[in-house]
């Protein structure tokens, strides 16, 4: 795990808010790599059978693919979806995160993801988030190329992201349906089918607010607020314990202070694992695989905040601490080339530690 990874596991028992919490235990997801089918991690053939696995083992609660259209090409995701929602039979199915979300027109989109929800008997989780940005460098992958194909001003990602929010909300709730938005208008429009989800598919939004600071700005405000005004729930990535708890507590503030009960919204906290008592070998692996996933050198402070590795004693006492402040859902991905070998052993020796 490094001293920074222990450091991270320690220092969360010294400053902890007391977020509100619902349940006493975390429920697990697992991260299908579905963009690891473009640079060799992985093939469609393992991704379907990792998920059958992760459902018959009764220890994952929902299963999540990656989003992008152009900048870091992978499986197309509603596409991916569907062909989970044949496999699998009890698992949510979701986004993690639809990071495309500002591309895609609303109205094509509700039409989509409602058959999507019909196809899996209602079991989907739609996580938009804005998607890369200039100032965030190859992570983001060809942002720029990507806006411009679509021919989006990439300025006004946020802005639709809000929009088309509302407008797919407005479609699988009205029957007919109008609106007349700044991008979007529309009447008398029907979805059909609507989906089984009612009144709607659960909206999650994904954002990093701690990623700007420990103090209040501007963009921390904006970022909080649109959960707790827009979202069933919030996901985030690359946070330490205290940061997602921290944020959390905000959102629910945000939430409560608009009149909503924040008991209703979820969280879920987006985790890497490379399980391998060689924990040397464990990190030069995840971090290999995250400079090809994200086409960026990964520094090693942070593949030591976004990925625990090492042990299986070493990597449940990370995932413990988020457990401890509060994340209810813990999206597990496996920073390794071999899969299957890293889900059996996290059933197997992390998941009865947690």
């Amino acid at each position: 795990m490094g001293q920074v990874g222990a450091g991270l596991a320690a220092s969360v028992k010294a400053k902890i808010i007391n977020a509100p919490k619902r349940t006493e235990y975390v429920k697990l997801g697992l991260l299908l790599p579905n963009q690891g089918v473009v640079f060799g991690a992985t093939t469609v053939p393992e991704l379907l059978e990792l998920a059958e696995q992760a459902e018959a083992s009764s220890v994952f609660e929902s299963l999540w693919v990656g989003d992008n259209l152009l900048a870091k090409p992978r499986l197309e995701s509603i596409t991916l979806l569907s062909a989970l929602a044949a496999r699998t039979k009890i698992c949510r199915l979701g986004t993690a995160c639809m990071a495309s979300f500002p591309l895609r027109h609303p109205v094509i989109l509700a039409a989509q993801w409602g058959a999507l929800d019909v196809l899996s008997d209602g079991r989907t989780v739609l996580t938009a988030c804005i998607g890369g940005g200039p100032t965030r460098g190859n992570i983001a992958g060809d942002f720029e190329s990507e806006y411009g194909a679509m021919q989006i001003n990439p300025a006004e990602r946020v802005a639709r992201m809000e929009e088309g929010i509302k407008v797919l909300r407005t479609l699988w709730t009205e029957d007919p349906a109008t609106f007349k938005g700044h991008f979007f208008n529309f009447n008398d429009v029907a979805v059909r089918p609507q989906p089984i989800r009612k009144p709607c598919p659960p909206i999650w939004i994904a954002n990093n607010p701690w990623v700007f600071g420990t103090k209040k700005s501007g963009t921390i405000n904006r970022q909080v607020d649109r959960v707790a005004s827009l979202a069933d729930g919030w996901m985030t990535v690359g946070a330490t314990p205290e940061q997602f708890n921290t944020a959390w507590q905000e959102i629910c503030d945000a939430a409560k202070s608009r009149g909503r009960d924040f008991n209703q919204l979820e969280n879920a906290i987006y985790f890497n694992l490379n399980l391998n008592d060689d924990e040397p070998a464990a990190y030069r692996e995840s971090k290999q695989f995250l400079d090809e996933y994200y086409s960026s050198d990964w520094p090693e402070w942070k593949v030591n905040v976004w990925t625990a590795c090492g042990a299986p004693e070493q990597c449940a006492e990370r995932m413990r601490a988020f457990k401890s402040v509060g994340a209810q859902t813990m999206i597990i991905r496996f920073t390794s080339y071999d899969q299957k070998p890293q889900l059996k052993r996290f059933l197997e020796e992390v998941a009865p530690l947690l």
